[in-house]
């Protein structure tokens, strides 16, 4: 396992990245890991929905007691609409730890479908012991950085989206990492290779969308975990894996 300086070292002497070997290498990934990726977007939907029949709640109250706002130029009760937007803000932030478990888990499997190792495909290992508070903790985290980030205006969370991308990365591959120290790395090669893997997320998210429309949208579904796929390669092309045991690295002087 990296420690953070380690991590942090080769993330500062990373190569330079080709965009046409990403994005072609994402593709082929794609094809042995899309059923996956599938799974993960069926998986994030169904454990969303109860917090998002919840978050209707306030209007279903709001129609039972005051049946005439729903009609056209009524108002509606302000009273009312605020616990709408304090499930909003709820439901936002469940969603997140929930991305970001599902997400690390879906980059797991991407490294073991990439090396043709023989694994499970364990989709709920961030939110079993003992990352489930680690995975509350970095969704948490990266919450706080979208709020403040959409505090300061439009340009920061453009600038932020990458960083914030990556840390998904970096918790996946490094879940024994503090939560401050995957953020930092993530920040780190998020700034490092920034434009590469803004170009790749808009291409790829792009590409993703216009074959699931082709698909009759339905595909869509099929097709969104492929935006996902290029953050991992390039986590992969920069600062790679390290698989050999404690044992084996002792042995080997390192």
């Amino acid at each position: 396992m990296n420690t953070i300086d380690i991590l942090l070292d080769k993330i500062e002497t990373a190569k330079e990245l080709d965009f046409g070997t990403i994005f072609s290498d994402s593709i082929e990934l794609f094809k042995k890991v899309w059923v996956q990726g599938l799974v993960i977007l069926l998986l994030s939907m169904l454990f969303m929905l109860p917090f998002y029949l919840l978050m209707y709640v306030p209007f279903i109250g709001m129609g039972i007691m005051d049946p005439e706002s729903f009609n056209n130029g009524g108002e509606p009760n302000f009273a009312v609409m605020l616990p709408f937007y304090g499930m909003m803000i709820v439901f936002s932030f469940f969603a997140m730890i929930i991305g970001v478990g599902l997400k690390a888990a879906f980059f797991r499997i991407c490294k073991h479908k990439d090396a043709d190792e023989n694994a499970n495909d364990d989709y709920l290992y961030f939110f079993k012991r003992p990352y489930l508070g680690k995975t509350i903790k970095v969704g948490a985290a990266t919450f706080l950085i979208i709020i403040i980030s959409y505090m300061l205006c439009f340009f920061p969370i453009i600038y932020a989206v990458v960083p914030i991308s990556i840390i998904n990365v970096i918790y996946a591959f490094n879940p024994d990492l503090s939560v401050s120290e995957i953020v930092k790395a993530g920040f780190k090669l998020g700034n490092k290779k920034w434009l590469i893997t803004f170009g790749l997320m808009i291409v790829a998210g792009f590409l993703a969308g216009l074959v699931g429309m082709l698909m009759c949208f339905i595909g869509i579904i099929a097709t969104s975990s492929f935006s996902y796929i290029p953050l991992y390669m390039i986590y992969k092309e920069s600062v790679g894996f390290d698989d050999k045991s404690e044992i084996e690295q002792i042995g080997s002087g390192e």
